[in-house]
């Protein structure tokens, strides 16, 4: 009896990994289809959709640090990590021009700030949609058509 307990724990423990991996795997990757371009009238182009329709991610590789500036000094800094929603096959695009991404996006974050867009409750929804357009229209302005749009990952506020 002794010497079947051991083997009964391994057993039981083999089947609930199993039971866990199987509970737990990832859920298949599905492409992110644009709904407003699909065709409304045709049942095979919303069950199939078209090259055009699907979108990637592409994260930015580095963060974006903008300082607050308050009376000539610098009083607290904002720290960003961005991705960027583009039309399938475009990742190449991006990363060959990400150069002139992050120059844009640096050159309307410190606009932003000098407004003091971040300044205060910096996190309000009309702020944030004032950033994202500005960013969206940045990222259409380098990439084109490819662009779909900006996404804020993470924001940090740290105040001196």
């Amino acid at each position: 009896m002794r010497k079947l307990i051991p083997i009964l724990l391994i057993l039981i423990g083999i089947g609930a990994g199993l039971g866990a991996g199987l509970f737990l795997r990832p859920a298949p990757i599905i492409p992110v289809e644009d709904e407003s371009s699909t065709d409304g009238n045709s049942t095979a182009a919303q069950n199939t959709p078209s090259a055009e329709t699907l979108t990637e991610f592409v994260k930015i590789s580095n963060q974006f640090i903008i300082p607050v500036v308050e009376k000539g000094r610098i009083v607290s800094l904002v720290i960003l990590s961005l991705s960027l929603e583009v039309t399938s096959g475009s990742t190449e695009l991006v990363f060959a021009q990400e150069p002139k991404l992050r120059d844009g996006f640096l050159q309307l974050l410190f606009d932003h700030a000098n407004t003091g867009g971040f300044r205060g409750s910096f996190t309000d929804a009309d702020n944030i949609v004032i950033l994202k357009r500005g960013l969206k229209e940045v990222a259409k302005r380098v990439l084109g058509e490819a662009a779909r749009n900006v996404l804020i990952t993470d924001m940090v506020r740290q105040d001196s």
